[in-house]
């Protein structure tokens, strides 16, 4: 059985570049991504590494810690980090987790027989501040993820999770958003003091709450 949304996030120890954690506990309260490549010293896997590194200060800004994981052992890890240095510009300033035996890989469902009976598909894995997957994607071991999309998705799963609304397709920070259903329009009258376009009933279009007042100045934590 798969993990699905909603469900808690297996908790674990494990050595990381960065010394042996609890998974939950190094999550603490905050927002974080867990994502998985096939192996180390691997050519796309490097690239990806190093993106995310640079990326650093945008997941600060988004309370969101971040976190690798291979099957390869944490020396091959080691010494793999002077490569990425080295051809992408950026030192990885996030741990990366050694999983030998696969126990982790198990956990998350990152190996995938089909795939590669082996190596972990590129999995990355939101998790909650509450320890919830908010998110998965899966992506084949030949295909580079985007990152800028999984910033893009952060950005809405914490807006969603404070404010009764939804992101409609191509969502950006800062674009209109939908006025949840469950909300009754005087409600969202009261909640949303710059108003919606009723589209339809059932389609509401409001700013960002981001960009309004309700009883306390808005603004990322």
């Amino acid at each position: 059985m798969g993990l699905h949304l909603g469900d808690i996030a297996p908790d674990f120890t494990a050595e990381t570049t960065e010394g042996t954690i609890r998974f939950h506990q190094w999550l603490g309260d905050h927002w974080g991504i867990l994502f998985s490549h096939p192996a180390d010293f691997t050519p796309v896997c490097t690239t990806e590494l190093g993106t995310v590194a640079k990326l650093r200060e945008e997941f600060q800004r988004r309370d969101t810690k971040v976190i690798g994981l291979s099957v390869d052992p944490i020396e091959s890890h080691r010494s793999w980090v002077g490569d990425i240095a080295e051809t992408q510009g950026e030192a990885v300033n996030f741990p990366i987790i050694a999983d030998p035996d696969r126990r982790v890989a198990q956990l998350y469902d990152m190996i995938q027989p089909n795939a590669n009976a082996t190596q972990t598909v590129r999995s990355v894995f939101i998790i909650g501040p509450d320890k919830k997957i908010k998110l998965t994607l899966t992506y084949p071991a030949s295909v580079g993820r985007n990152f800028a999309e999984i910033i893009r998705v952060l950005d809405a799963l914490q807006l969603t999770d404070r404010y009764p609304v939804a992101t409609p397709a191509n969502w950006v920070e800062g674009a209109d958003v939908i006025v949840a259903l469950g909300l009754s329009d005087e409600e969202a009258r009261k909640r949303f003091p710059k108003g919606f376009k009723a589209l339809k009933p059932y389609l509401r279009l409001t700013p960002s709450p981001q960009t309004q007042v309700e009883g306390s100045t808005a603004s990322r934590s």
